[in-house]
């Protein structure tokens, strides 16, 4: 099976000691970081929401894009996001032989990026996939990226033999998958908190859970969604009443957390 997660606005640039392989949809995120260093800083601003410092970060992150990085300038996609998703999947302490398997089965939707691999060599960057961001395919990234990212995600998974597609990723970055397009089974996990019998969705933990749940599939090399049932890091337990075929629903007591 295949693993979407979404990327993340926090990064972790240490340096790291790991060879890097290079992003497919490359090209594409050197034409949209063209676009976005077009922006005036109080576009940019505006465009992601951001106070004055964080605007003019990216703004230089933007300016200091090239074409050719060096290596002293990127580091591995699963690696350098250090978000809640990251703080579930905890790609650093990964074995080889874990890394390898995430390589070929784990992706990373990326709003400047397309599809990363977990080893891929990324750029400082911060640009949301809903950000409407004007180009020459469209008004946003969601008409930038169409039925691109369900294309690829269909060769990637017929390449490691699945028609599986564990969906991880938030809404916000699985809403650029073009479902049309698509031609895998989609499962996506759902993580709650029960608080006094009344189980609800908190963003925090349901982002660090779905990391957890990509790391579990990884370290389990799984190929059967049946599996995916027994996941209880954290804490989590399947909840069958709550589930439905393709949405495992997963709760686990919000005051023992």
């Amino acid at each position: 099976m295949l693993i979407v997660i979404s990327p993340a606005k926090r990064l972790d640039w240490s340096e790291r000691d790991i060879d890097t392989t290079a992003p497919a949809f490359q090209d594409d995120a050197i034409r949209l970081a063209r676009s976005a260093r077009n922006l005036t800083l109080g576009d940019l601003q505006k465009l992601m929401s951001l106070s004055a410092d964080l605007a003019r970060l990216n703004r230089d992150r933007f300016r200091d894009f090239v074409e050719e990085p060096g290596a002293e300038m990127t580091r591995p996609a699963a690696l350098a996001f250090a978000g809640d998703t990251y703080q579930g999947l905890e790609a650093a302490s990964l074995d080889a032989d874990e890394m390898a398997w995430a390589q070929d089965r784990l992706r990373i939707l990326s709003g400047l990026y397309g599809i990363l691999r977990p080893l891929d060599a990324i750029q400082p960057y911060r640009l949301e996939m809903g950000s409407r961001l004007k180009t020459r395919r469209g008004k946003s990234l969601y008409e930038y990226w169409r039925d691109q990212l369900s294309k690829a995600l269909n060769d990637q998974a017929e390449q490691v033999k699945t028609d599986i597609l564990v969906n991880c990723a938030s809404q916000e970055y699985f809403g650029a998958v073009a479902p049309d397009a698509l031609k895998l089974r989609v499962i996506t996990p759902v993580f709650m908190e029960d608080k006094a019998g009344t189980p609800k969705i908190v963003s925090f933990y349901a982002k660090k859970a779905r990391g957890a749940m990509a790391r579990y599939i990884v370290q389990n090399r799984l190929t059967d969604p049946a599996a995916l049932t027994d996941f209880d890091s954290g804490g989590y337990q399947y909840q069958p009443a709550l589930s439905e075929s393709d949405r495992p629903v997963f709760t686990r007591p919000y005051d023992k957390r």
